[in-house]
């Protein structure tokens, strides 16, 4: 049985009110980074994992130092773990999209697996990236235990894959900022623990 602590980065701006973040560099809010503090606390008291993997991006490599701190281990970088691409949509809000493709953002709120977002990836293309990424991985650390940081729509991709549903359950999934999410992996199957953990998150406002 292999562990699987999948967890979603600390609070950034962005969020709320939303816009499209993707491949963008955002550093944690302050709250992110409390946030990523308790997160940390949290991990220390958790069978321990033997690894810590993280996005590339800057919310995800803080999140990730914050969790591996108390294990003394240093985390390692997924390029398939990044963020959806969101093309010409990035930093915009929904509405400032909808100005020059609005059937496509009506498509990705109602029906995110048909839609094609402009110069930006499609949520097929994520799930391909982010659910090899994790079965690597997975192939590395069978037995053990691992933490994997990524974002919202990555991490709501990979519990598609884990729960296999199909993608268009892709806005049933919450994710909260550093969230945790408790899975094991034994015999070719996912056994769900806890979704969107967020207690450890309780004393912060």
């Amino acid at each position: 049985m292999t562990r699987l602590y999948l967890v979603r980065h600390g609070h950034v701006e962005g969020i709320s009110p939303l816009r499209f973040r993707g491949r963008a560099a955002l550093p944690l809010s302050d709250l992110g980074r409390r946030q990523a503090a308790s997160l940390s606390r949290h991990i220390a008291r958790l069978p321990r994992p033997d690894a810590v993997y993280t996005s590339p991006l800057e919310r995800c490599r803080d999140t990730a130092r914050a969790a591996a701190l108390p294990l003394g281990i240093e985390p390692e970088i997924v390029a398939g773990l990044a963020d959806i691409d969101y093309g010409a949509w990035q930093g915009l809000t929904p509405e400032e999209a909808r100005r020059s493709s609005p059937q496509e953002v009506e498509t990705w709120f109602a029906r995110p697996h048909q839609a094609i977002i402009p110069g930006g990836e499609t949520l097929a293309a994520l799930f391909a990236r982010a659910t090899a990424a994790l079965n690597e991985i997975l192939r590395r650390h069978e037995g053990g235990t691992v933490v994997v940081v990524g974002h919202e729509s990555v991490n709501r991709a990979l519990l598609i894959y884990a729960m296999e549903l199909p993608l268009s359950r892709y806005w049933h999934l919450g994710q909260e900022p550093a969230a945790i999410n408790d899975l094991e992996w034994k015999s070719g199957a996912f056994f769900i623990r806890s979704l969107n953990e967020t207690q450890h998150l309780s004393s912060l406002t």
